[in-house]
């Protein structure tokens, strides 16, 4: 004999109750929907809805619209996040209530209780940091930007590669121009090929091997859930936890995924802090490198970074209008990553690395060449260097950030260089990194961006983000003159 389950609506918190009587009691017309159906969508926004009843209850409407405010006045959160969450707690209770398990509770716990550690923000926040700490600074940072670029750099191509290759320009080929294209202190293989094998390639490499691991694990989803409710602060919702991820890879690669964002508005906001504050593996794995060796200037980096996001987003926040979407995601089981996914999912991104990046690092060569040929970027780097004095930078630093456009990790990489000059101190490092971390995207994110959001909105983030940069690296300086930073 089976019992037929009568349904039940899903009784919401009193006040919310409250209000649904009040507009059911203000619904003088017939609908295809039961009465309570109609203000419980109406309460959720949903505008189809709201169109039918403000043409239908023309007297009542205003009222009804004021008791949808008023209630919605008591909450932080839209009330259709309020009401899902609800919904979502009794379907918990209810499936409690009906599903039993064959086997005993205790034997997935352990990924339960993990789960749910990862997930609250008491607990959540201190193993988020600690994954950065140990997965981005101590194996991309540390071990990849220090010890595998090191080698690879420092001695395979300073002492091996680089002497060998000018040394046979020099003897087999008399044109000074062609020689300065291939070879020297700007060539395609000295500087482009030295900046993309020796110093990005194992930089991006580990980064894609810990994001990858991070992804199958089913860590991910879990960051998104974290962090949505900072992101709703700054205009985003936990959604947008995969591109601005993503971006730390690749943010033109990033700016692509901002497809899967629900609206424009997020869709803008979701580019415009891609483009200001998310730094590439590559120019992460560099800079990480470049401040390992002082603490005090890579808390400062971090600090500036984070601190300039949330910032800029909260008041892009304020000013794009637009819709704010409700945000649900499906949890994967937390799971030990596969070796072979790690594998297929790291190797897939590194070829994806050698076809599409690997070639723009020898047309910014070629570019280079043609600026040092004709004279144009010895004029731009002169009219650059007041702005550098008064970042209390030397000179040569006006020459990282303007190849910084054409490859952000260039830029990175050229700080890397003048750090091994030691040309730069503490103080400088920090403020030399936090402003080239904001400045202007590369040119491949720049023109992303232009045909994904349009050349107004694109035109208009770049004019914002140039000034802007440069203003917190003079601020940053002098704040740390008069700390006595040097």
């Amino acid at each position: 004999m089976s019992m037929a389950l009568q349904p039940e609506s899903v009784k919401y918190d009193d006040a919310i109750e409250s209000t649904i009587e009040e507009i059911s009691s203000l619904l003088k017309n017939q609908y295809n929907l039961s009465k309570r159906a109609i203000a419980v969508l109406l309460l959720q926004g949903d505008q189809e809805i709201m169109d039918i009843v403000a043409e239908r209850e023309n007297e009542s409407w205003p009222v009804i619209r004021e008791a949808i405010d008023k209630l919605q006045r008591r909450y932080d959160e839209p009330l259709s996040y309020i009401m899902a969450m609800q919904r979502q707690e009794a379907a918990w209770k209810i499936a409690e209530d009906v599903v039993y398990e064959d086997q005993p509770k205790s034997a997935n716990t352990w990924s339960e209780r993990l789960s749910r550690l990862t997930m609250n923000p008491i607990t959540g926040i201190p193993i988020l940091l600690l994954v950065l700490y140990f997965g981005l600074y101590k194996f991309v940072g540390v071990f990849g930007a220090g010890v595998v670029v090191d080698f690879i750099e420092g001695t395979v191509f300073e002492q091996y590669i680089n002497p060998w290759i000018n040394n046979l320009l020099v003897q087999h080929i008399p044109w000074p121009a062609l020689r300065d294209l291939i070879g020297m202190d700007y060539g395609i293989i000295t500087l482009g090929l030295r900046y993309a094998i020796a110093i990005v390639l194992p930089i991006v490499g580990f980064f894609f091997f810990v994001f990858s691991i991070i992804e199958d694990s089913g860590y991910l989803p879990r960051i998104a859930m974290l962090l949505d409710r900072i992101f709703k602060k700054i205009g985003l919702n936990g959604r947008a936890v995969i591109p601005i991820t993503l971006g730390f890879g690749c943010d033109t690669m990033a700016t692509l995924v901002t497809r899967t964002l629900e609206t424009r508005r997020e869709r803008i906001i979701a580019t415009f802090l891609l483009a200001l504050a998310i730094p590439c593996s590559a120019q992460l794995g560099v800079v990480l490198g470049l401040l390992s060796g002082n603490s005090a200037a890579l808390m400062t980096w971090v600090f500036v970074v984070i601190a300039t996001m949330l910032l800029a987003g909260f008041l892009a926040n304020k000013v794009i209008p637009g819709e704010r979407p409700d945000f649900f995601m499906e949890l994967p089981p937390l799971r030990w990553p596969s070796l072979s996914n790690v594998w297929m999912k790291t190797y897939t991104r590194m070829e994806w690395y050698f076809i599409e990046v690997l070639p723009l690092f020898v047309l910014a060569s070629v570019v280079i060449w043609i600026g040092n040929l004709t004279g144009a970027f010895a004029v731009i780097i002169s009219w650059m260097e007041p702005l550098m004095r008064a970042l209390g930078l030397p000179p040569q630093a006006a020459q990282a950030f303007l190849f910084g456009f054409f490859r952000r990790d260039y830029g990175a990489g050229g700080l890397y260089d003048l750090q091994k000059a030691g040309l730069l101190s503490g103080r400088q490092l920090a403020v030399a990194a936090s402003t080239l971390t904001l400045f202007i995207p590369c040119i491949a994110q720049f023109f992303i961006m232009w045909k994904e959001r349009g050349a107004k909105a694109t035109l208009t983030m770049v004019a914002f983000i140039i000034p802007f940069s440069f203003i917190v690296g003079f601020v940053l300086n002098k704040i740390l003159l008069l700390l006595g930073m040097v």
